[in-house]
């Protein structure tokens, strides 16, 4: 049990830190920003689009893939530092 609990906080916290990623790298594009002004003759867009929809089983079938890939690395570091021993 105690390999799954482990293995579900490292799940956790890597999806975190994806997510902290992508929304800071994404602040910081946008705060660097110029656009180019001189290609003239172009029209504005006065529509724009934030993200996307993504279903939340999504998040839920990544959450266990990364949980059983991290149970797996876990469990081989185990049974490895085991024979050393």
């Amino acid at each position: 049990m105690k390999t799954v609990l482990q293995a579900f906080m490292a799940s956790t916290i890597l999806h975190i830190i994806y997510l902290l990623s992508t929304i800071g790298i994404g602040y910081i594009k946008t705060m660097y920003y110029k656009p180019d002004m001189q290609g003239g003759g172009h029209l504005l867009q006065n529509k724009v689009a934030f993200g996307m929809v993504i279903s939340p089983y999504v998040y839920l079938f990544s959450l266990l893939g990364v949980c059983i890939i991290c149970a797996s690395i876990i469990a081989l570091y185990k049974k490895i530092k085991r024979r050393e021993v």
